[in-house]
């Protein structure tokens, strides 16, 4: 169904060296000096997003595409659904495509939801017949019953997102394109689409292209994957469970790791996570942790108006190798905010006794204020557990039972 030969994609970013002007007042002015003066100079760098990629999906084939933020998942897809054009290389696909690549993707926002459900499946050269028929299962599926003769510019995301998914899945594509979209919604419609998927694919044998960071959903939906790495096939296409692990072994371990260069971030930026280290009790960095170990996690942030910082919360959450969230270490929750924020410093948790049992996993960190999203860093890196003797007994959990541990007694009364 697909077949992807040598693909390249290259982007070039100009960086303009004068002063930026925000005001209109200053754009007049500076477009006037323009006249007479030299323009501010540019540079360029070139970006290659993508770089001599090469796979081949088969019908019916479940493809889960698996890498960090940056790995050129997205840009891959945008490609495939031909949105953006490669730069080298050859694709051929035969089939229809649907993509559900970000909110309200394909929809016009001044059109009701029943006029772009008619509006996309024409798009995909559907018949108005073929599209009826199809009508009230879409309703039915997105939920939005009431809604749908709405303008969806006032429909909310999670609105959006069932609507877009249903119309992608009933309109009988050949091919369907999923971006991590799905994300905006709640996790009772996750279910729900990841079960449609299945049903389409294993049931309808139609062809589906999966991009998540959510192992679980990757393992339960695709029987194939392929990981990306800066734009490159750093494992090409074989079982989803090897392409899980491949992706699990390969990511950073902790010991100290630089968050400074990182560009998939998100957030106002008014502070931004510099640093992330695991460190033992003298402060020796680690680079494995072992199960009931004394452990320091060491944040490292910079801030270009610290007066104007208080009441930030700090968000450490780790996730296991399916994907699942295991905990969430905040200092909003077990404490109080930071309000003494400096240029740049160093915020410290300790744990006691690490509770995780042996295993990979990754960790995500955000600084937040008020509700606002300060810096967000998603698999900010990986943490090497190892098991151990949490309860000081000299018997360690075995490694079926995955699982937090926590201290706890037992009483026995006989009768």
């Amino acid at each position: 169904m697909i077949n992807v030969e040598h693909l390249s994609k290259e982007y070039l970013i100009r960086h303009q060296t004068g002063g930026r002007y925000t005001a209109l007042r200053d754009v007049i002015a500076n477009k006037t000096k323009g006249l007479f003066s030299k323009s501010p100079e540019q540079s360029t760098e070139r970006f290659l997003a993508l770089n001599d990629i090469s796979f081949e999906v088969k019908q019916g084939e479940r493809l889960g595409i698996i890498g960090r933020n940056g790995a050129g998942k997205s840009t891959l897809l945008k490609v495939l659904s031909r949105i953006v054009a490669p730069t080298k290389g050859k694709i051929t696909i035969e089939g229809r495509v649907a993509s559900l690549l970000e909110v309200g993707t394909g929809f016009h926002p001044e059109l009701s939801g029943r006029e772009n459900i008619f509006l996309n499946g024409a798009i995909l050269g559907m018949t108005k017949s073929e599209i009826k028929s199809r009508f009230d299962e879409i309703v039915a599926f997105s939920e939005v019953d009431k809604f749908i003769d709405t303008p969806v510019k006032r429909y909310s995301s999670g609105m959006y997102v069932r609507l877009a998914f249903a119309v992608a899945a009933h309109l009988e594509p050949e091919i369907l394109i999923v971006d991590e979209v799905l994300a905006v919604g709640d996790a009772q419609f996750q279910k729900k689409c990841i079960g449609k998927m299945e049903d389409i694919s294993k049931g309808q044998g139609r062809t589906i292209l999966f991009v998540s960071h959510n192992m679980a959903s990757l393992t339960n939906l695709c029987d194939k994957g392929i990981v990306l790495d800066r734009g490159t096939v750093v494992q090409p296409v074989c079982p989803i469970q090897d392409a899980v692990g491949f992706y699990m072994r390969s990511s950073q371990n902790l010991g100290k790791t630089d968050l400074q260069s990182r560009k998939d971030r998100q957030g106002s930026g008014q502070m931004k996570l510099a640093g992330f280290e695991v460190s033992d009790e003298t402060g020796k960095a680690l680079d494995v942790i072992i199960c009931g170990q004394h452990v320091q996690f060491s944040i490292a942030y910079t801030c270009e108006h610290p007066e104007r910082m208080n009441g930030v919360a700090l968000s450490v959450a780790i996730y296991g190798y399916d994907g699942s969230l295991y905990t969430v270490l905040g200092n909003e929750y077990s404490s109080k905010p930071f309000d003494h924020i400096g240029k740049q410093g160093k915020f410290t948790c300790r744990l006691d006794k690490f509770p995780l049992t042996g295993g990979k996993y990754s960790v995500n960190i955000s600084l937040s204020r008020g509700g606002e999203m300060l810096d967000w860093v998603q698999e900010a890196a990986m943490i090497d557990v190892e098991d151990g003797d949490f309860y000081g007994t000299g018997r360690i959990v075995p490694s079926s039972h995955r699982s937090i541990l926590t201290e706890h007694k037992w009483t026995e009364e006989r009768g």
